[in-house]
């Protein structure tokens, strides 16, 4: 269980650097933006990176929130059919 935590922490740590590169980026993005109508579709698109950037950290807080039942049953899920196959022959029953 241990290593699995230390994974589940990792994937959340990599999001985390994700995010500061994609904040550092935005802050660069924002201060190359000057005033005036020529550049309201640069705005726009900053607008939507802006809102890129609110769904990561809502991911973010998401993965924190999950406990370790539900990372387990999730991945179960994304597996799909072919794990139960993969398990037997792994435990060596024959199917």
């Amino acid at each position: 269980m241990a290593k699995y935590d230390a994974l589940v922490e990792q994937h959340i740590l990599e999001h985390e650097t994700r995010l500061k590169h994609f904040d550092e980026l935005l802050a660069r993005a924002r201060e190359g933006i000057g005033p005036g109508t020529e550049v309201s579709e640069l705005r726009n698109e900053l607008g939507s990176l802006e809102q890129e950037r609110l769904k990561l950290v809502n991911h973010i807080e998401a993965l924190k929130r999950k406990t370790h039942q539900e990372w387990q049953e999730e991945t179960i899920e994304e597996a799909g059919p072919m794990i139960l196959w993969e398990g037997r022959q792994t435990a060596g029953i024959p199917c």
